[in-house]
């Protein structure tokens, strides 16, 4: 393998992390946290705020603000990552970001001022709420993974932690960041910058109301209760496939087809081919079928 493996948690992340579920709330279907969150979050915050919210999306600019919490010196808190940012001028960024990547804002200094009310508003009026035992329940995660990579040969590493996620090595890449997140689960974020690709993964954390069947577990079982998902993972038998080799062996629609594999990746059943950003093409993990057996009878007889 030609990069090497980190994994990284600072709450400065989950920030992000939290604000990426709310702009995202149009899918709050696919999330853990469910419509409630979403309609819990929008009473604690103002309607002026609520409105600037609304009007965001997940585009290039947003994924700049990705690199940039990563590149803000290691043990900033939220407070000091907003301070650190904005001390930057429009030049800093620049420089900052040309080392990584040549896609830059349209406006910079616009960028910088929209990003600093965003995530300042998101800050005050929900992140510093937040229950702390999210952030600790993240800091446990990491550093039990990065203990676990100091003797773990790296790519099962990679596809246990992210369940079923692979990263080819691309010219240039050195590093791949593993970020443990909470709020977007069971969703991954993945952006590629070069030198670097951040993957803030499913961390499987979840707290309140906790049963003895967890979310994910319980997911792998309603992924498999489809017939057109049971035939992609017979396809996937024969060896990895494109996209576009699923639909063809379906023969539905890309969209249909899309959001079986989603639930397949989701239940950790397939082995997502990343290279960069893009999914090249997907494989079973067979394994897989055998943990949810050993869960199924753990629960059921003992």
């Amino acid at each position: 393998m030609d990069y090497r493996v980190d994994v990284a948690f600072e709450p400065r992340y989950e920030l992000l992390s939290s604000l990426h579920t709310m702009i995202c709330r149009k899918s709050h279907k696919k999330i853990d946290l469910t419509p409630a969150w979403v309609k819990d979050t929008l009473k604690r915050i103002t309607p002026e705020f609520a409105s600037i919210l609304g009007d965001m999306e997940v585009d290039g600019d947003w994924k700049i603000t990705y690199l940039l919490a990563y590149l803000c010196p290691d043990g900033a808190s939220p407070e000091e990552f907003l301070a650190w940012l904005e001390a930057k001028t429009p030049g800093d960024l620049y420089e900052l970001i040309a080392e990584y990547s040549q896609q830059f804002p349209k406006d910079m200094g616009q960028f910088r001022s929209r990003t600093l009310t965003v995530l300042s508003g998101w800050h005050e009026q929900y992140f510093r709420k937040l229950e702390p035992e999210v952030i600790g329940a993240l800091r446990s995660e990491a550093n039990e993974r990065t203990a676990e990579l100091a003797y773990a040969e790296p790519l099962a590493f990679i596809e246990r932690t992210t369940n079923g996620l692979t990263f080819m090595p691309k010219e240039g890449l050195e590093k791949l960041v593993l970020v443990p997140q909470y709020h977007f689960q069971p969703m991954n974020v993945i952006y590629h910058f070069g030198k670097i690709t951040l993957c803030h993964y499913s961390a499987r954390i979840y707290l309140g109301g906790e049963t003895d069947f967890p979310p994910h577990e319980y997911r792998m079982i309603r992924a498999l209760a489809e017939q057109s998902r049971l035939k992609i993972l017979r396809y996937l038998s024969g060896g990895p496939r494109t996209f576009t080799e699923i639909v063809r062996h379906l023969k539905l629609s890309k969209g249909i087809t899309h959001d079986h594999v989603s639930k397949l990746r989701s239940g950790g059943f397939i082995r997502a081919h990343f290279d960069g950003e893009a999914v090249s093409e997907y494989s079973l993990r067979p394994e897989m079928l055998d943990v949810m057996h050993r869960k199924l009878v753990d629960y059921i007889v003992n």
